[in-house]
């Protein structure tokens, strides 16, 4: 069975190769690769790779290599025709028969491509004519080089109803491709068709290989649609497509980084600034299809959205549009502009500096949805919170993976209820005693979210916080000691750090040592300096926290390290435990009721069962 290059393109695309190949691999991420044991031969050193990028795997041992396809055919003994049939059917596409017809449309979709990669060339050269001049005059006033102008391929549509319809006609092309191509418009009453575009600035947007499928354009006089797309065509399907992945994939890739910005001239100021893996969506919210092709690029790809109204629901409609999708590893973080700034306004005030502080402090899905239904504030009364409870446990239930869907609860139900029965490792509503301590963020004032406090060596610090210094001892142990990762990355990645900047460096830390077991702490540190995290790593691995846990210090045995963790770990819970005791007594004497007087019981049973835990021996 003959299957067209087109269908095989888009499967690769679908399926992706690191997905395949860890089902059957255990992977880890390397770099730009994933380097596992080949499964192909005996081996207790890995040396097989798979690169995403490239889309095929190899074996430096036995030299098996190929792509997608092949592995499938080698593992389970299959055909290729029989490979292909079950990755579509894994990935819900069907598969095109080799019919008269089919060949047919195939051959029309090509012809199709050629329309528009003619028109993206008229387009182009438009720009550079007098009658272009306008929209150069508009990209010049954007601050655009010729040097971006050219890779993103700009260009202009004359203000005529019929330039582009002459044009092509002039090169041969028959008006039937020129409507399927979506380049011009045919009127139900029977009025000759025109072109679609029309005194506009030109966009052109490109699949994953980098060939033009459609076009964006920009209206420079007055007139509405601000922005107007291709309409959906046997090429170009608007929910399943990403402006700029193709020239930004292999940069995302290598830095680590995806932006997904909300328009065209955002990706191309952003790749002019130096940010080189940025697209956006096609003017509609992200799709799931687009959320996975963002998850083929990176883990964790940055939603950058404006500070308005507008960006803040366009937030939530992309944090609720992915929950039902995550899976452990995969997530979102969302970079949340200053009001009234896009991220050309934001690098042209502050330069790239300004756009990487916003990206390194972009909070997860989790917490974004957090800030969301909260606006910052945890209401004090009573009902007030078990209706947002119902809220936070609904984002939950929507989350098909379970462990992903049992992080959330707890996350959400530690910071409701710290301290108290939803901190438990049972998540929301758990009345019994459970391990409160994890991740619970601690607040005196149910009714204000902490603020950022103490960071070492901050000239912004106040009263130096002990619980925020203890934090701060607790990651910098793990830094310098990343042999006790095993030991120390569960607590650790549950325990909430009030200080942003703080928190988005445990997560790295933790992150990058589950993708690369084995890394040293010279590695580690090189990795997070590079990564623009050396401000507070400096804060972070200095005197000022060694003095509060000379455990912590590089020079520290493993045993020393890992017992002075343990102890200090034990103590930021029993403070915090005291600490949450003394207000449910204060709270249960102002007022009594059955909810105060339970929350005291929880609380009291957490402490006999930390004193008891503390009285036994750990153990190295």
């Amino acid at each position: 069975m003959a299957f067209s290059d087109q269908f095989l393109d888009e499967l690769r695309n679908r399926v992706g190769i690191a997905d395949v190949v860890g089902r059957r691999v255990k992977l880890t991420r390397k770099g730009r690769e994933h380097q596992g044991l080949c499964p192909f031969h005996k081996e207790k050193t890995p040396s097989f790779t798979v690169n995403e990028e490239k889309g095929f795997y190899h074996c430096f041992g036995c030299q098996a290599h190929g792509s997608v396809f092949d592995f499938v055919m080698e593992t389970e003994g299959l055909s290729f025709p029989e490979a292909v049939e079950k990755l579509a059917a894994d990935a819900g596409m069907q598969v095109p028969r080799d019919t008269p017809e089919e060949r047919e449309r195939q051959k029309k979709r090509q012809t199709l491509l050629d329309v528009v990669e003619m028109s993206a060339k008229l387009f182009e050269r438009a720009l550079r004519m007098p009658e272009g001049q306008p929209g150069l005059d508009y990209l010049k006033r954007r601050g655009l080089t010729d040097a971006t102008i050219k890779r993103f391929r700009l260009g202009y549509a004359p203000d005529g109803r019929g330039w582009l319809k002459a044009a092509l006609a002039r090169e041969g092309v028959d008006e039937a491709l020129m409507l399927g191509a979506g380049m011009v418009i045919k009127p139900d009453d029977g009025r000759p068709s025109y072109d679609r575009f029309r005194g506009r600035v030109m966009f052109p947007i490109a699949d994953r290989r980098g060939r033009v499928i459609a076009f964006g354009g920009r209206i420079i006089a007055d007139g509405e649609p601000k922005y107007l797309n291709s309409p959906e065509t046997p090429l170009f399907h608007k929910g399943t497509t990403l402006y700029g992945l193709d020239l930004a994939g292999a940069a995302a890739r290598q830095s680590g980084t995806l932006i997904v910005t909300e328009g065209y001239m955002d990706v191309i100021a952003l790749a002019q600034a130096g940010f080189q893996g940025a697209v956006a969506p096609l003017g509609t919210a992200l799709t799931e299809e687009q959320i996975q092709l963002l998850w083929k690029v990176v883990r964790e790809p940055a939603l950058c959205f404006d500070g308005d109204a507008a960006g803040q629901r366009a937030a939530a409609k992309a944090a609720e549009r992915a929950l039902p999708f995550l899976k452990p590893g995969y997530g979102l973080r969302f970079a949340v502009l200053p009001q009234g700034q896009d991220p050309d306004d934001l690098v042209k005030s502050g330069g790239a500096t300004a756009m990487q502080a916003l990206l390194d402090g972009a909070p997860a899905l989790s917490v974004m949805i957090w800030r969301i239904e909260t606006g910052g504030r945890i209401p004090a009364a009573a009902e007030a919170r078990a209706a947002l409870e119902a809220k936070l446990k609904e984002h939950s239930r929507r989350i098909q993976d379970p462990t992903v869907r049992a992080h959330f609860s707890r996350l959400f139900g530690e910071r409701l209820w710290p301290g108290g029965a939803g901190a438990s490792a049972g998540g929301f509503g758990d009345q019994g005693g459970g391990a409160g301590w994890r991740g619970a963020r601690r607040r005196r004032d149910a009714g204000r979210e902490a603020p950022n406090v103490y960071l070492p060596g901050s000239a912004a610090a106040g009263r130096i916080d002990a619980g925020e210094i203890r934090r701060t001892a607790l990651l910098a142990t793990l830094i310098n000691h990343p042999d006790c990762f095993d030991e120390m990355s569960e607590p650790l990645g549950t325990i909430a750090f009030s200080a942003t900047e703080l928190d988005n460096l445990r997560q790295q830390v933790l992150n990058t040592l589950a993708d690369h077991p084995g890394l040293d702490s010279a590695g580690l540190i090189t990795h997070l300096n590079q990564i623009g995290f050396a401000g507070i790593l400096n804060r972070v691995l200095s005197s000022e926290t060694y003095g509060h846990g000379f455990f912590a210090r590089p020079d520290a045995a493993r045993q020393e390290a890992l017992s002075g963790w343990r102890d200090a770990l034990r103590m930021f819970r029993d403070e915090d435990l005291a600490q949450e005791i003394e207000e449910a007594k204060r709270i249960s004497r102002e007022n009594p009721s059955e909810e105060a007087s339970r929350r005291l019981q929880v609380l009291t049973r957490q402490k006999l069962a930390l004193k008891a835990e503390e009285d036994m021996s750990f153990g190295i």
